[in-house]
């Protein structure tokens, strides 16, 4: 996004104003780019200030004249700040049309060995901050007839081993969205999920620095264990909020997942994913101390935010 293209969509979002939650890096940034190369005005708002005004940088020169471009430091699992932040970016932009509710952290390994604080962390952000979001913004969408679009993952779906609270998360966002759909029909508010297997972004590489998980990984049945680029995803998940759709999938592929029978993928998961468990089971414990935190630079923010600790970039 960042060489200056318009994107697919031209300008199909033109006068609108979009929120992208957890918009300082990975796909909340490059979210944030690819709908302002499609007219809309945008507001960022994340954990990390040089990243975030890194990100609004980036999108300013993406954006057509008309457009503006805006960040907000905020902790999406912070009700009272998060309802200010709601309020302002109204009452600058004059309306919020699109809520991205994108903001998420992961840790990696045995469920037995991760430090419960940290796990009850990415079940706060993902999911805990997402409902916070959505409650933030809906008086503001109700009024623009908007949309709400939750991101949620391939984990709602197939939740696999070792990413246990990521799956928990994911799989409580996706239902928090089918939910809140039926609610909020008749005031004219359209929800949507999305669901992107791995993606090449700053968590992804982050996971894949754990040698014993990134094998375990890289041995997965084909495309499951491959990691996506961004640039495609994001432009599906751009396409798809411009056309205000009720489920996006970044990958092709992902589409095929939603229409097997749900009971039978976990099973396929357990009955493969034992054996390679037992198989990496004595590395895993001798290196389970690397695994207590979350992945990646924003998920380090995003837990020192959940503890009241400044994180990497915050001040």
């Amino acid at each position: 996004m960042s060489s200056g293209s318009t994107g697919s969509g031209g300008r199909d979002l033109a006068g609108k104003t979009a929120v992208v939650t957890g918009a300082a890096r990975g796909i909340g940034a490059a979210l944030a780019e690819a709908l302002a190369c499609r007219g809309a005005s945008v507001a960022l708002v994340g954990l990390e200030p040089g990243e975030l005004s890194a990100t609004a940088e980036r999108c300013t020169r993406q954006a057509q004249p008309s457009a503006q471009v805006r960040h907000w430091v905020a902790d999406v699992t912070d009700i009272e700040r998060m309802t200010v932040v709601a309020a302002e970016i109204t009452a600058h932009f004059g309306r919020t049309d699109i809520v991205v509710a994108n903001a998420g952290i992961a840790t990696g390994g045995p469920f037995a060995d991760a430090d419960p604080a940290e796990f009850e962390k990415v079940i706060g952000v993902n999911l805990v901050g997402s409902a916070v979001t959505a409650r933030a913004f809906l008086p503001a969408l109700a009024t623009a007839r908007g949309y709400f679009l939750q991101i949620a993952s391939l984990a709602a779906m197939v939740p696999a081993p070792f990413i246990t609270a990521y799956c928990a998360s994911k799989a409580g966002v996706e239902a928090l969205a089918h939910g809140l759909r039926a609610e909020v029909a008749h005031q004219g508010i359209d929800v949507g999920v999305a669901y992107l297997t791995w993606t090449d972004t700053d968590m992804v590489r982050g996971a894949d620095g754990d040698k014993v998980l990134a094998e375990l990984r890289a041995r997965q049945p084909w495309p499951a264990g491959k990691t996506a680029p961004l640039g495609p995803a994001v432009e599906r998940l751009a396409a798809g909020i411009a056309s205000r759709k009720a489920h996006i999938y970044g990958q092709a592929w992902v589409r095929a997942m939603q229409w097997l029978p749900r009971g039978l993928l976990p099973s396929l998961v357990a009955r493969r994913g034992s054996a390679e468990v037992a198989r990496v089971a004595p590395r895993l414990a001798a290196t389970a101390e690397q695994r207590r935190r979350p992945v990646g630079p924003g998920g380090l923010a995003g837990s020192a935010a959940a503890a009241g600790k400044p994180g990497p970039g915050q001040r």
